[in-house]
């Protein structure tokens, strides 16, 4: 299997908030990829302009980031043209790698949007480079990190400039092959752009500490919280299901989550996440973790806050107005 590290500078509309295209906010302008053999050694590299059909006038914030001219945007070649041949370069067995998890998204939007998304079914597993040197060699852990930073980490020389497609590829292909394969490999990332379809579909992924479900599609919420996989919380160690303490609620950041308990291996955390399809149906991704006592407290506190809320909006729901005493 060979690795295509992959970077897209894309460009929008240059009109101001709400003149874009909500099918292709962002449309792509450049791809830089390089391709790595299975032992991680360069092989070959791609890059090509692509010339906007969407937003044919180059946004100013794309031209100071990128460095690109609007004449070389006009020159650039179709993005059908672009893709097809970038997916024959890819060739049969290979894994994307990526700097963040923003670029694969984007790629499939722009798939879809031209009718080629079968050239490239998901869920499409692959390396978040940025999140694997967060978990690796980031000791402030950051959530976002910049490409920059990581490069600096190693000490690699800084000849070409950054936000350019081929060259931010180049500086991740460095990275990712001076990581050590033997603890990232089990590290990778699913985007479920294209998300399953059917129940026979539903990915379950178990990682060192912790494991990822992704569902089917619902219509509502309501819909996908009576469903009986998406409430199950199975020990990811053992398999065996865990008793809820706390059942399932929602809590901050537009989350759920639920406190279980497995006989084996302890306390276990759930948590759900909804995220929307292009058609505004509805798919979980849903984490279990085995948590510690503290952080069990946490979310009984959370629990607790919930709780307390809507009893304090019932009460004032239910207080007389000023005069009607």
């Amino acid at each position: 299997m060979e690795y295509i590290v992959v970077d897209f500078e894309w460009n929008q509309s240059p009109y101001g908030k709400g003149t874009g295209n909500k099918r292709l906010p962002f449309e792509i302008i450049e791809i830089g990829a390089i391709k790595l053999d299975e032992n991680r050694q360069y092989v070959e590299s791609f890059s090509e302009i692509i010339r906007p059909r969407v937003y044919k006038k180059l946004h100013h914030m794309t031209r100071e980031l990128t460095g690109i001219t609007q004449e070389e945007l006009d020159g650039g070649e179709q993005f059908s043209h672009v893709l097809v041949d970038f997916m024959l370069w890819c060739g049969d067995d290979f894994m994307f790698c990526t700097w963040g998890n923003t670029d694969l998204i984007e790629l499939q939007r722009n798939m879809k949007y031209y009718h080629l998304d079968d050239l490239l079914p998901g869920p499409l597993k692959y390396y978040n480079v940025q999140k694997l040197f967060r978990i690796l060699h980031d000791p402030m852990e950051r959530r976002s990190c910049a490409l920059e930073t990581a490069v600096d980490y190693f000490g690699f020389e800084k000849n070409d400039s950054f936000h350019r497609a081929v060259n931010d590829a180049e500086y991740t292909a460095k990275i990712f092959a001076a990581m050590d394969m033997e603890r990232l490999q089990r590290l990778y990332s699913v985007d479920y752009y294209q998300n399953p379809q059917t129940k026979a579909d539903e990915i379950h992924l178990d990682y060192d500490n912790y494991s990822k479900y992704i569902s089917r599609e619902f219509d509502t919420k309501e819909e996908a919280m009576a469903d009986k996989e998406v409430r199950t919380t199975r020990c990811y160690v053992c398999g065996r299901a865990a008793v809820k303490k706390v059942h399932w609620f929602l809590g901050r950041n537009k989350c759920y989550y639920c406190l279980a308990y497995c006989k084996t291996h302890g306390l276990i955390r759930g948590k759900i996440r909804f995220k929307k399809t292009d058609d505004d149906r509805i798919f979980v991704v849903k984490t279990i973790r085995l948590i510690s006592e503290e952080e069990a407290a946490l979310i009984r506190e959370m629990k607790k806050e919930v709780v307390d809320k809507r009893r304090e909006k019932r009460h004032k729901g239910s207080a007389p107005e000023p005069g009607d005493e």
